[in-house]
């Protein structure tokens, strides 16, 4: 489709409620209950500082997307600036990332219904301290069946959200709102925030609100603000209304976020906390179960309900996204041509669809709470960040009359710190998890391999001189997440403190060769031909 056929119609407050609507999924249902389980009342500022993180991030994407305004965006950025192999890695992470939301949206409402009354309800969910609880075999059943079900909807090409799009995202927005406010004023414990995590006297332990931000699923609560971004084709003055979407749906969210994280703080019953601290409390539908102890029965029907709608409109969502994800990919040149097939009468690409439906079902039977699966996708999440900053950036050097709708004022600063606060996210995540998700992340090499010597390694040299920042920036964080303080799962051969100054400096030394490492590849030539197509035409 040709960049002049898309409509440019959507007007800037519409573009902020995609965002919202992308960004209010399962997070809030469970994010405040993890949080406070790792930082205590330090939760709050986990948050704060989440949002942040995220905000720098998404305004490096925010000129990306004004200036290559596609569907499905994200994975094509790092393939513009740096060729073939850092666009597959970079495509991989992201796919990885989004295609692990559909099972954990299903594991979102089916734990959710543990928290009902009835014994086969409570039966599909088993509890465990720390957020490790997961669903029994009937409960994993259920998850199954949903994601069957986000599955055929989409095969189907069943339009059932588009129209309603926007009754869902104010509904979306009305009940955490409600939620919390209720909880505040129904029942509220000002002595909680005096507990830590462990039952003892609270104090802010810096290292557990930065694990909360990389694993509770803080990254994951706003991981939306690429809906925006990916709709940047389709906005009315892109320059304009994608950073006021994206700022705006940010800071709207993160006012829920503190709002429900407060409530939950204050509401939790002084007596639960008494047995183990934060740590020991593990709801599997946290603020319905909190509804019915302070008598708001109302609010506990409107969460059942809500937990049912909000995770299956993102699960869907997220079943339409991956499949094209997988389709652009096929077009990088990095994916069997099957998933490039789109079946004519329902316009969706249906071999690729097939394939994810396997691969949510690997992740589910995988990680089998939201708590654990969560945490995963957070950090592939991050991974998939990492290519944004030094893509734009790069661009501006390799590529500096392409059109560019949004200009960032200071970028090479926001580019930098974007960078570096997505390196320091992933360290705080925690030896092994850091490991093992980086470990995923090599995994898919083979597959680049082989196409590449199917294509007779036609320029494969200057692929991999873009791209050797990137092979060894993965290893080498690894490493450190390894040696470093045991505050972060690590070996404890970097002292706590010192080692956020090691990865800060190493993930500064990655950039600039990041940076540097970008070349004019092919793609960007072809984007300025038909730019400057369109503007003679």
């Amino acid at each position: 489709m040709s960049s002049s056929s898309i409509r440019r119609d959507v007007s800037p407050f519409a573009l902020m409620l995609t965002g919202l609507g992308s960004i209010i999924g399962s997070g809030w249902l469970f994010g405040a209950w993890r949080a406070a389980g790792l930082a205590g009342p330090g939760a709050i500022w986990a948050w704060v500082l989440g949002a942040a993180i995220i905000m720098t991030i998404a305004l490096t994407y925010a000129e990306l997307g004004s200036m290559f305004p596609e569907s499905g965006g994200m994975v094509r950025y790092s393939h513009y600036s740096h060729g073939s192999l850092v666009g597959f890695i970079g495509a991989w992470a992201n796919w990885i990332a989004i295609v692990s939301v559909i099972p954990v949206e299903a594991e979102a409402s089916v734990q959710y219904m543990a928290g009902w009354k009835w014994q086969w309800a409570q039966n599909l969910y088993l509890h465990a301290a720390g957020g490790h609880g997961e669903l029994t075999v009937p409960g994993l059943w259920i998850a199954a069946a949903l994601v069957l079900l986000y599955f055929l909807l989409n095969f189907w090409s069943v339009k059932l959200f588009a129209h309603s799009n926007t009754a869902i995202t104010v509904f979306k927005l009305i009940v955490p709102a409600a939620t919390g406010i209720a909880l505040i004023a129904s029942g509220f414990h000002h002595e909680n925030f005096s507990v830590g995590v462990h039952g003892d006297a609270h104090a802010i332990d810096f290292a557990a609100v930065l694990t909360a931000v990389a694993t509770a699923g803080i990254v994951f609560s706003f991981n939306g603000f690429q809906s925006p971004v990916n709709l940047a084709g389709e906005a009315r003055n892109p320059g304009k209304s994608i950073p006021f979407a994206i700022v705006g749906s940010i800071g709207l969210a993160t006012v829920i976020y503190i709002i429900l994280q407060v409530a939950y703080l204050g509401a939790v019953p002084p007596d639960l906390l008494a047995k183990a601290g934060w740590h020991g409390i593990d709801f599997s539908s946290p603020f319905a179960q909190l509804a019915v102890i302070v008598n708001l029965n109302w609010l506990a029907l409107l969460l059942y309900a809500d937990a049912f709608i909000s995770p299956s409109g993102t699960g869907m969502t997220y079943t339409a996204t991956t499949a094209r994800m997988l389709y652009g990919m096929e077009r990088n040149g990095t994916m069997p041509k099957i998933f490039g097939h789109i079946d004519p009468k329902s316009g969706v690409p249906r071999p690729a669809m097939w394939f994810n439906l396997v691969v949510s079902y690997l992740f589910l039977f995988q990680f089998r709470g939201w708590g654990t699966l969560a945490a995963v996708i957070s950090v592939a999440t991050i991974i998939s960040y990492i290519t944004g900053p030094v893509s734009v950036m790069t661009l501006r050097r390799t590529a500096p009359d392409l059109h560019r709708p949004l200009r960032l004022a200071g970028l090479p600063v926001l580019a930098g710190v974007a960078f570096v606060m997505s390196t320091e996210l992933l360290y705080w995540a925690k030896w092994p998890l850091t490991g093992q998700i980086i470990l995923l992340m090599v995994v898919a090499l083979p597959v680049y391999l082989y196409y590449q010597a199917k294509s007779g390694w036609h320029d494969f040299g200057r692929q991999l001189k873009g791209a050797w920042w990137l092979i060894a920036y993965l290893p080498a964080i690894a490493l450190v997440s390894w040696a470093g303080s045991t505050t972060f799962g690590g070996q404890g051969y970097l002292p706590y403190g010192w080692d956020l100054v090691v990865v800060a400096v190493i993930s500064l030394v990655f950039y600039v060769w990041g940076v540097k490492s970008g070349w004019r590849t092919p793609s960007v030539e072809v984007a300025e031909r038909e730019a400057a197509g369109h503007s003679h035409g």
